[in-house]
């Protein structure tokens, strides 16, 4: 077999480990789906639901496969879904040469950062430094937090002109406690020294999680007796080796999400649609125009967070088949966004929940978390919980006990809820999935456990508010579809006329009204008829996606397509994928007749401005191509632009203001033996 993969019989497995699932598949040569297998994700212990998922799927595949899996490849929402959820690790930011109206446009102090440190330092436009490195702050920072945090972030200003001080920093953290640092020119060229710390600290706070699902693929594989690289994917839908993925997590938030439009675009065959993508946990929505997603040029936002990562334009919500279901304070129904497992399951799996939700629905009084239940997830003893963490997880067991028993007050049920993040216990409440089982729109599992829970919701809506009679429990159930319906409308017409600069829908109070109309499939006015028809197909993926996107493209007026194999779409996409690096090089002029090229090895002048961009030129291929190679790319491709800004004198003469040299290097992810990721990193 070459190394790229190209035997006739080499065989592509493609896993997606979302918050609820673990998907995977299996491509042939032909890219083929050969097999494909679902298995509950397990977070405590991620292994166990990759396992099992690959157990499945090896089980379906013909005697002898085995020896021909060729390429691993994995996407997640784990980073994603971290970032939606505020589940973050304890990390230090170490900010240079920031001052505070600076440090307030990051954000980091409102909870991104952890702990926030500013010392006296940074670089100017033209790369020199401004001040010099206060080493001695720095070190009083490592005595004060090394031993409280997971991981440290660094920001100087205008690193991306020169990183001397970032990487000075990095140097002190590694040889005073060996913890993970980022070093926030890393992960973007661009200027904006605030969204970059962001990113950075982002960054930190995700490797734990990342690392997590890395070390489970590990061990399923060496399990299994599988050796071939082992790839993730990243925001924007291409491949990058494992060991690049864990040194920079924030690069595979929204990985699920660019998977799912990578999947879509295979499956579907079009070149121009609407995605979306429902799972457990949460919702995606992107466009792809002309065979490409749209991405978004100036970074990812993600769960309010403004980052500098590239990445596929995409609409992510916290509504998923698996979200909780429950009453805010004006006693609405709603649909996420934390995710819980169905009580159908839960019902299904422990028949002691059954027998305690027939009870609290005749009850005459119901208690606090009604419909509610909490278990240990198995595994050592926990460290570092606080006191009110440490009375909830001893009150747990390894069955499921009612929640109003675990966390008897709200602070308790805050606790219990941090529990459930850390992948310490496990919370089951009513969901969308429950509502579809008393529909009977869903099967698999107990729907008497589901109707019992939809019968203590209406109850407690009733006891709540006095003027409402109690709903049945298919009114409660039919309503939770509904409102699943309505907010995927809205997903997905807020998602495409976010792509049209001439409509402003946040602002434009009427424009805003029809289109809340138009999801919740109301009138919009007794006198003027308003149709709203998608201009493109709108492709549906996902397992919940069926049960709900008739209804979602009909009052879209769009061509509905629920492709084969839509319902493990992300990890096709995730095995479909390529790889692909871009490296950009600035070159400036500082002073009259000097032209600077900004290198990551160090800024270097030249008195010819041709002779920098040559040079720049030179430098960005080798850049690129070290990346690709280390980021696992068979003989990458390379294309080179140079983008002039030019400017005029005071005599009239043009001159070279700046120049920016871009290289892409993009190909077939290798295949075959596993690789040696572990390589010094290449300039990026």
């Amino acid at each position: 077999m070459s190394a790229d993969g190209a035997g006739a019989t080499a065989i592509r497995l493609g896993f997606d480990t979302g918050g609820t699932y673990t998907d995977a598949i299996a491509l042939d040569a032909q890219r083929r789906v050969l097999a494909s297998a679902k298995a509950r994700t397990t977070h405590g212990d991620l292994a166990r639901g990759i396992g099992a998922a690959l157990d499945s799927l090896l089980a379906a595949l013909p005697g002898g496969s085995r020896e021909q899996i060729a390429l691993v490849a994995v996407s997640t929402t784990l980073a994603t879904n971290a970032v939606l959820e505020g589940r973050f690790s304890p990390i230090c930011t170490v900010l240079v040469g920031f001052d505070e109206r600076m440090v307030e446009r990051t954000g980091l102090r409102r909870g991104g950062g952890g702990r926030v440190v500013c010392v006296r330092g940074g670089h100017d436009a033209a790369g020199d430094e401004a001040e010099p490195l206060d080493e001695a702050a720095v070190d009083a920072a490592l005595r004060e937090h090394a031993a409280s945090v997971e991981a440290f972030a660094v920001a100087s200003l205008f690193s991306v002109r020169n990183p001397a001080h970032e990487l000075r920093v990095r140097e002190r953290i590694r040889a005073a406690c060996g913890k993970p640092v980022t070093c926030s020119h890393e992960l973007s060229a661009q200027l904006d020294a605030p969204r970059r710390a962001l990113t950075a600290a982002l960054n930190a706070r995700l490797t734990p999680q990342i690392r997590h699902l890395m070390d489970s693929m590990q061990e399923v594989l060496g399990r299994g007796h599988i050796r071939a690289p082992l790839m993730v994917v990243r925001g924007d839908g291409t491949l990058v080796n494992a060991a690049v993925a864990l040194e920079y997590p924030v690069e595979t938030v929204l990985s699920g999400p660019a998977a799912s439009v990578v999947g879509a675009s295979f499956l579907s065959g079009r070149h121009d649609f609407v995605v979306s993508d429902m799972g457990g946990t949460s919702t995606d929505v992107a466009v792809v125009a002309g065979g490409r997603p749209v991405v978004r040029p100036e970074g990812a936002v993600i769960g309010g967070w403004r980052t500098m990562v590239q990445a596929i334009d995409v609409h992510t919500c916290g509504l998923g088949g698996d979200s909780e279901v429950a009453f805010d304070r004006e006693r609405r129904l709603c649909v996420g966004p934390r995710r819980v497992v169905p009580l159908s399951l839960f019902g299904q799996q422990f028949p002691s929940v059954r027998a305690e939700l027939t009870q609290l629905a005749v009850a005459a009084a119901l208690p606090p978390f009604a419909g509610q239940f909490a278990l240990r997830t198995p595994g050592p003893a926990p460290t570092g919980l606080d006191r009110l963490e440490q009375r909830v997880f001893e009150a747990l067991a390894t069955s499921p006990r009612r929640a109003d028993t675990v966390a008897r007050t709200a602070p308790g049920a805050e606790a219990l809820r941090r529990l459930v993040d850390r992948g310490l216990a496990t919370l089951s409440a009513f969901t969308p999935s429950d509502a579809l089982h008393v529909l009977g729109r869903q099967r698999g599992w107990c729907v008497e456990s589901a109707r019992l829970g939809a019968a203590v919701l209406a109850r407690e809506e009733r006891a709540a508010s006095a003027r409402r009679e109690a709903d049945s429990p298919e009114g409660i159930c039919q309503r939770t579809y509904e409102e699943v319906v309505r907010r995927s409308v809205g997903a997905v017409i807020e998602t495409v006329l976010a792509r049209d600069p001439g409509v402003e829908i946040g602002r434009a109070g009427t424009f805003r009204r029809l289109s809340e109309e138009v999801a919740a499939g109301r009138a919009f006015s007794q006198v003027l008829e308003v149709t709203v028809r998608l201009a493109t197909p709108l492709i549906a993926i996902g397992a919940p996606a069926a049960a709900y996107y008739g209804e979602v493209a009909r009052r879209l007026g769009a061509l509905l397509q629920v492709p084969e194999h839509a319902a493990v779409c992300n990890a096709i996409g995730a095995a479909a994928g390529m790889v692909s690096e871009v490296c950009e090089l600035t070159v400036n002029q500082p002073a009259l007749n000097l032209f600077r090229l900004h290198d990551p090895a160090g800024s270097r002048d030249f008195a010819d401005p041709q002779a920098a961009i040559e040079e720049g030129r030179r430098l960005a291929r080798e850049y690129v191509l070290a990346a690709a190679r280390r980021s696992g790319a068979h003989e990458p491709h390379v294309e080179i632009t140079v983008h002039e800004r030019r400017a005029r004198s005071d005599s009239g003469d043009e001159y070279l203001a700046e120049a920016t040299v871009s290289a892409r290097a993009t190909g077939v992810p290798v295949m075959g033996a596993a690789t040696d990721g572990n390589a010094a990193p290449a300039p990026r």
